[in-house]
């Protein structure tokens, strides 16, 4: 079953539709399927999500702002415009070294 709040053939920009906020991480489901889907986050700078897994492969988008997402124990600066993909239950943490937006797309092999 397909989940959305979005009318497909509309426009929106991305970035518009998220705000950071300074109590914690913020999140919006763009699409939601049983198989996975597409996901945004904004961080406040500093603010962090601690190592973690997911149950899908991700490919994480840096929209704005600067990120440092650590995989395999590697730390890796995203900037706007970079990606980076990551397996699912693969182990990964984010920290915010400025106000960031990214977009997470998951999918369920």
């Amino acid at each position: 079953m397909l989940n959305t709040d979005y009318k497909f053939g509309e426009v929106y920009t991305l970035s518009n539709q998220i705000e950071a906020a300074d109590d914690k991480v913020q999140f919006k489901h763009i699409l939601a399927t049983e198989n996975g889907g597409t996901v945004l986050a904004a961080f406040k700078a500093g603010q962090k999500l601690d190592t973690h897994t997911a149950p899908a492969e991700l490919m994480v988008t840096v929209l704005e702002g600067e990120i440092v997402f650590t995989v395999f124990d590697k730390e890796n600066t995203l900037k706007a415009g970079d990606f980076l993909l990551v397996g699912a239950g693969v182990p990964h943490s984010v920290l915010a070294k400025a106000d960031s937006k990214m977009m997470l797309v998951k999918v369920k092999a």
